[in-house]
């Protein structure tokens, strides 16, 4: 693309976006037929609001592409700008929220057939009709076809894709990312689902993509209170003093348990929080209030699930608490010395601890008042890592050598009794060496660090279970972009995780990577870390290295203390 049109494109861009700031928060829809009511405050109010240039007279056909696609940023009242640069039929047809494409660069190519161009686009985003958003490295191209024909004698599109394409700096200015909440199977935890979705119309797009269920990553490993086939009985869903009146279709709504239609609505008001005009969600079934009482037999599920503040470590080759910078003998745990444990994890709701031996080819587990039990043996294996339903997971290659994630559930089980166990190879992982594992704190979700080919992915997938809770598979992943290749990672939170590429002789460079957003945050450099834990939030990062456990301390590291290592919070 050229420096003029370059220049051009960040002149309409900034120029085009103007604040508005709207009179009040909550406000009553405008009367309508039913079905075609107004939800203008169902938003981020203060979110900026784009006019676009309108079509210029005389302008090329290369001209009104990128007009036309500039335009896209103007969303208000169905994107009226935008549908100038059609022809009256394609102005019609086309539907802009079908997907928006996020592209770094974009240029109009011409191609052999005459008025047919393909704007072409290096991709850095496509987000769907959901708000599902996929992110692409640089240098991924996209082609969209682009046919014209003059109309009173200028150039309008008569044939283009749905959807729109916008600069990457313009989505994130009109677009955020909102996490819309799932159960887990138990509907004891919320799992978070980021969706990207304009700032103005979020819940509306909220309540359409809640109905519509969990992202690909997550289907099977998480649970709606909604039922298949509920939809809106109306296309908005207006808050009025407060209140989100969700709209939804009679017999679906009144079919579902009392129990079910309170899990609805806890589901609503959790994936609303983040919405400053929403205070409390009211169901209703074509437009009628239906009450749902509260008697406490559904309690709310937890949200963000927060880890104990102690750590398991080593210390002078045992199993050690790291508690309040001071470290003490784990209540009632024997001594595991003669085995050279490493990389040790604790279950966050039983004393049952578990770690690998010195050369990490056999993962132990230990409860108070018995010995280590023998899990399995490998050619090498990741660090445990415990769930709340107290299985705790590993990942290493099978009698094939083929990666096989495996789990255990040792907790309870009497000495000399079968442990439960259950084996994954999920497809998606044939020819990757896992060098990572770690269950998000509800057990939802695995954080899966893997090379192959000499190339580092960071991903996360649902975990799918049996009815009975035993572990079944892995969802297909999504990745989180790094500008490293970490082989350790840990949660900090129910949407954060933190990696890194131990060194015990180089800087180390930790990142945050969020579900919530594509660009990684680096936090400071340290020498020499080798060893990497989170507790609960950001400030609660460690890192160990020779020279002891330092803590993230705002823009840098302190040290704590001196001879544990390897320190890990509950999970």
């Amino acid at each position: 693309m050229n420096a003029a049109k370059s220049l051009r494109r960040v002149a309409i861009a900034v120029m085009a976006v103007l604040v508005v700031l709207l009179a009040s928060c909550a406000q009553i829809p405008r009367s309508g037929p039913v079905g075609k009511s107004k939800d203008e405050s169902a938003g981020n109010s203060n979110a900026p609001v784009f006019f676009p240039a309108a079509p210029r007279a005389g302008a090329s056909p290369e001209a009104v592409i990128e007009d036309f696609y500039m335009a896209g940023s103007g969303y208000e009242d169905d994107y009226p700008v935008a549908r100038q640069y059609l022809t009256q039929a394609q102005s019609v047809t086309w539907k802009p929220d079908k997907r928006a494409l996020v592209f770094r660069e974009a240029q109009v190519v011409k191609t052999a057939v005459e008025n047919e161009y393909v704007y072409e686009l290096d991709l850095a985003y496509s987000v769907d009709a959901d708000g599902i958003a996929t992110q692409y490295p640089p240098g991924t191209k996209e082609s969209i076809p682009v046919t014209l024909d003059q109309v009173e004698g200028e150039w309008r599109i008569s044939k283009v894709p749905d959807g729109t394409a916008i600069p990457e700096e313009t989505f994130k200015v009109i677009y955020g990312a909102y996490p819309i909440y799932f159960y887990d199977p138990t509907f004891t935890y919320a799992v978070p689902d980021y969706r990207w979705f304009i700032k103005k119309k979020t819940v509306k797009s909220m309540t359409s993509a809640l109905l519509a269920g969990p992202a690909p990553y997550l289907r099977g490993a998480v649970v709606s209170a909604f039922p298949s086939g509920i939809k809106l009985a109306r296309e908005s869903v207006p808050v009025v003093s407060g209140a989100a009146q969700v709209d939804l279709s009679a017999k679906e709504l009144f079919d579902a348990s009392a129990e079910d239609r309170q899990r609805m609505q806890n589901q609503l008001a959790l994936t609303f929080r983040s919405q400053p005009d929403v205070i409390n969600v009211q169901l209703r079934a074509d437009q009628d209030l239906v009450r749902v009482d509260d008697d406490g037999s559904v309690l709310p599920p937890v949200v963000d699930k927060s880890v104990p503040a102690r750590q398991i470590a080593v210390n002078n080759g045992d199993l050690v608490r790291y508690e309040n910078n001071r470290v003490s003998p784990l209540p009632d745990i024997q001594s595991v010395a003669g085995l050279g444990p490493h990389s040790p994890a604790e279950s966050p709701v039983s004393q049952t601890a578990a770690f690998l031996n010195g050369d990490r080819t056999t993962l132990y587990s230990i409860e108070p008042g018995q010995p280590a039990r023998q899990l399995t043996t490998r050619s090498t294996l990741t660090g445990p890592s415990f769930s709340p339903q107290d299985w705790v997971w590993t990942a290493g290659p099978g009698a094939n050598g083929a990666t096989e994630i495996v789990a255990f559930k040792p907790t309870g089980v009497a000495q000399g009794m079968a442990i439960p166990s259950a084996t994954i190879t999920p497809a998606w992982l044939s020819g990757r060496t896992v060098k990572e594992f770690r269950v998000s704190r509800e057990g939802a979700r695995a954080l899966i660090i893997s090379v192959a080919s000499g190339k580092t992915a960071v991903q996360v997938a649902g975990i799918v279970r049996n009815p009975d809770g035993t572990p079944k598979d892995l969802t297909a992943p999504v990745t989180l972009f790094t500008n490293s290749s970490p082989d350790q990672g840990a949660w900090v939170n129910g949407s954060t995780v933190v990696v890194m590429a131990a060194s015990a002789t180089g800087t180390v460079v930790p990142e945050l990577l969020s579900l919530a957003s594509g660009d990684p945050q680096q936090l400071a450099p340290w020498d020499g870390l080798t060893s990497l834990s989170a507790g609960n939030g950001s400030e609660q990062i460690y890192g160990q290295s020779a020279a002891g456990v330092f803590q993230r301390v705002g823009n840098g590291w302190e040290l704590q203390l001196k001879g544990p290592t390897e320190p890990a919070f509950p999970g």
